[in-house]
């Protein structure tokens, strides 16, 4: 076996009660590391063209990859997939930190797949090497603070030595922007894969180990981890006096509203005035009681918060992210961040992912501006942007259906198209996009366009180069290299999620410390173009399944709105997106036609095609 992994996946059919221990496949690993590489080729040996979101069969699975757990920075990740999103009816991922992915490492597992469906509520046990599926009935309904103290209680009693990913009620009530949750703050967001964890009557999985997995060369790694450390301490994003760390992923805030990308009222406007009240400098110096980390992260840009008095007051929680302050505060028009604060602390306890619920929010307060939904089906609700009070509200309705918030729950494509108004929901492929307007900056629109899980900018995050000139200072507005540089991103990108570190060490590394470190962690002969190849493979294994599902180039468009309208106001007034201008020009270099991989490219990296395939070919 090679270096840096425990061995073996645990397979566990929830209708029949059974659970396996699998080998891994070392040729697998070969051609797709770990973590999102080895969750998507486990799906794909499985998959089935007429798979539904909530049939037994869409697997559900948790996957660690060669450096979880191991000696390198932000080591702390893991990564899940499901067969078919509820959300966007592709493949679904999702990606977390915390420290479950190490544990579940320790346990002596790679990774997990789901099947089947529990005839009751259950949730599985994995603790040095024994698994066990429990029923627990009584656990159902409880959230997610309260379920995670509950299990540590149940099994081991000792919350520094274990981890409980769980789903709260919006999973169990099937929402289709519901995310798993860890630890209590940190989230598998996006695509509704807590929707499929609820379907399967799987409240939560508790992991807790002490086995160790042993580097191939660790001479080696101490050399590549000394030289990855240098770049990270001494980046002016990550080191010990840069942005992340003084004021967390809101630092972006105020940074990205000087550029007119900030959005604001439903993608309607790209400038927000009032961005500085809701900043990362403005929750240092109100709200913020501490920072926090994941396992192995030397960047730490968690934070801790309370709002100690008045309508939103919250206790104890952490965050909020920078998207969250834009979908659930700009996006809005809500300023107020002791209202952003509260309505993170609900999609924490319920299990909701913050960017689609800001955004189905905000969807919902245009049709209302725009006189599409009666006001007899807001049932009270007094949903208009700006409203803080009723954006909060809206979330804890969305999680158990209440009033209005049973509209709320089918996220805002399908509540558009409810009301008869599709052009109001800003998605790609159902998925609500995040907190950079694409008029203002071109290589992300075309991210967004064409990233394989919807409206999506950590798959392919070009904001570095293009906002901030990391690596290199690309210009926002020009669309002139947009298509290699995003294709070389997302590439990247799927190679660090399965290696599986965290995308904020790309701020400060390249494919060199990534294939420097993994070489040593796992006695694999990798160097960046095999790394990057292995990228390669992974996105296009993805894009052919969301292929098979009926995608092509048909989504792999933006929204009217921000090809069409320029922006109204601000640093970027005018600008459109011009995705349609190098969609064809992404397609020629990916090799693909209509968004379609061609029969060559996939031979080319060692992916068997066709409705009877029966097992990969080698590379």
């Amino acid at each position: 076996m090679l270096g840096g992994y425990a061995g073996k996946i645990l397979d566990v059919n929830l209708e029949t009660r059974e659970l396996k221990d699998k080998p891994l496949d070392e040729e697998t690993l070969r051609m797709y590391l770990g973590g999102k590489g080895l969750g998507l080729k486990l799906i794909y040996d499985e998959f089935r063209d007429d798979m539904q979101p909530f049939d037994p069969d869409n697997l559900l699975v948790f996957a660690t990859g060669p450096a979880t757990g191991a000696r390198v920075p932000t080591s702390g990740r893991y990564h899940i997939l499901t067969s078919k999103s509820p959300l966007t009816g592709a493949v679904g991922s999702g990606n977390s930190g915390g420290k479950w992915g190490p544990y579940l490492k320790f346990a002596g597992y790679d990774a997990v797949v789901v099947r089947g469906i529990s005839e009751k509520p259950v949730y599985l046990s994995i603790i040095n090497g024994k698994a066990e599926l429990v029923e627990a009935p009584d656990i159902w309904g409880m959230t997610v603070t309260a379920v995670t103290g509950e299990l540590i209680d149940r099994t081991t009693g000792n919350p520094r030595k274990t981890s409980v990913a769980c789903i709260g009620p919006a999973g169990e009530n099937l929402i289709s922007m519901a995310c798993i949750m860890n630890d209590e703050y940190r989230t598998a967001g996006r695509t509704g894969s807590g929707a499929v964890m609820g379907s399967k009557k799987l409240k939560a999985i508790v992991v807790s180990g002490d086995k160790r997995h042993e580097s191939s060369n660790p001479e080696m790694l101490v050399e590549k981890v000394a030289e990855s450390m240098n770049l990270i301490k001494e980046n002016p994003v990550t080191g010990p006096k840069g942005g992340l760390h003084v004021y967390g992923t809101a630092v972006l805030v105020n940074i990205v509203n000087a550029h007119g990308a900030y959005s604001s009222r439903n993608f309607q406007q790209g400038y927000f005035p009032e961005a500085d009240e809701q900043s990362g400098e403005r929750l240092t110096a109100t709200y913020l009681t501490g920072t926090t980390g994941c396992w192995g992260c030397p960047i730490v840009c968690g934070r801790k918060s309370i709002v100690p008095e008045g309508p939103f007051s919250v206790k104890y929680t952490e965050g909020p992210e920078y998207e969250t302050i834009f979908a659930l505060g700009s996006n809005c028009g809500v300023k107020e961040l002791d209202a952003v604060v509260k309505a993170n602390h609900f999609c924490n306890e319920f299990g909701i992912d913050t960017i689609s619920m800001g955004g189905t929010i905000a969807c919902a307060m245009e049709l209302v501006e725009k006189g599409k939904i009666p006001e007899e089906s807001l049932q009270g609700l007094n949903l208009k942007f700006g409203d803080a009070g009723a954006m909060v509200e809206c979330v804890w309705r969305t999680a158990y259906k209440a009033g209005f918030g049973a509209d709320l729950a089918l996220g805002s494509k399908k509540l558009a198209e409810k009301y008869q108004a599709p052009e109001y929901s800003i998605n790609v492929k159902g998925m609500e996009l995040p907190a950079y307007d694409p008029r203002a900056i071109q290589g992300i629109g075309l991210e967004y366009a064409t990233a394989n899980r919807g409206g999506d900018h950590v798959y392919g995050y070009t904001i570095p180069s293009e906002i901030l000139g990391i690596p290199k200072k690309l210009d926002p507005y020009s669309t002139e290299g947009k298509p290699e540089w995003t294709i070389f991103m997302q590439d990247m990108v799927s190679a660090i999620n399965s290696t599986v570190i965290c995308l904020f060490t790309s701020f400060a590394l390249g494919l060199p410390q990534y294939a420097g470190m993994l070489q040593a962690i796992t006695g694999m002969e990798l160097d960046p173009d095999k790394l990057l190849r292995i990228g390669e493979r992974i996105t296009n294994l993805e894009r052919l399944m969301n292929n098979r599902y009926g995608f092509n180039r048909l989504q792999d468009v933006l929204p009217r709105r921000l090809t069409a309208e320029p922006t109204p106001a601000g640093p970027s007034k005018g600008q459109i997106s011009h995705v349609p201008d190098m969609i064809d020009k992404y397609y020629e270099l990916r090799g693909w036609v209509d968004g379609v991989p061609t029969e060559e490219k996939l031979r080319e990296l060692g992916i068997a095609y066709g409705e009877h395939r029966k097992n990969e070919s080698k590379c």
